[in-house]
């Protein structure tokens, strides 16, 4: 039995969390789920332009583990643009930290069940 993944830190929830094809009803179309580790991964990647370890640093978790979540999140957006799904943005075991925030603490993400609480 493989051990359950460490929560990974992300800067902040998105503030839109589907995506789809104009002129197609959601319904007709096939979706991708990609989690919020995943993108936080390629915002630091790819918009922030960090290297892999710096990167992974920030998310508190080693750099192969955070290579194999940036390619995962790349194959899936490529997977949505190419073969024109949905794409929703859920799911993950992640700590949100909020650096704007006076208490500096992170709070935990419970994203399939939709609630947050704060991490002691």
């Amino acid at each position: 039995m493989a051990r359950p993944p460490n929560c990974r830190w992300v800067a902040a929830a998105p503030g839109a969390t589907v995506f789809k094809p104009a002129g197609v009803r959601a319904c007709d179309l096939d979706w991708v789920t990609l989690t919020l580790d995943e993108l936080e991964a390629l915002r630091l990647a790819d918009l922030k332009g960090l290297h892999h370890k710096q990167a992974a640093e920030r998310m508190h978790v080693s750099r192969p583990t955070f290579g194999r979540i940036v390619e995962s999140a790349r194959r899936k957006v490529a997977m949505a643009l190419c073969d024109g799904r949905a794409l929703t943005i859920a799911g993950g075991s992640v700590l949100v930290h909020r650096s704007n925030c006076r208490v500096r603490r992170p709070i935990k993400v419970e994203a399939m069940r939709g609630t947050a609480r704060q991490q002691q």
